[in-house]
């Protein structure tokens, strides 16, 4: 699944556990991940191709979000699931 395999780059994943909780622009995540700007860019075009961020026009600022809540909650269980893995906590079912 492409959803899978774009969650498995650490820069993608950081920028979408950003993004579940509203809209940013590139200047913002570049800061908020410490990625370089050029990376940041590639990496959004990435996500917008594959379907798990949608866009919108702001003046001149293009503001990226994740798209939907299963994006979101996807990207949660990613992070929860690596955690356990780290942690040894318990899994749930």
């Amino acid at each position: 699944m492409t959803a899978l395999r774009m969650l498995a780059e650490p820069t993608r994943l950081r920028l979408l556990w950003v993004l579940r909780d509203g809209e940013h622009d590139v200047t913002t995540l570049t800061a908020a991940v410490g990625a370089a700007r050029p990376a940041v860019s590639q990496h959004l075009a990435k996500l917008l191709l594959a379907g798990l961020v949608s866009t919108r026009r702001d003046g001149r600022r293009v503001l990226y979000r994740a798209r939907g809540g299963h994006v979101r909650r996807l990207v949660t269980e990613v992070l929860h699931a690596a955690d356990h893995q780290v942690t040894g906590a318990p899994e749930h079912e």
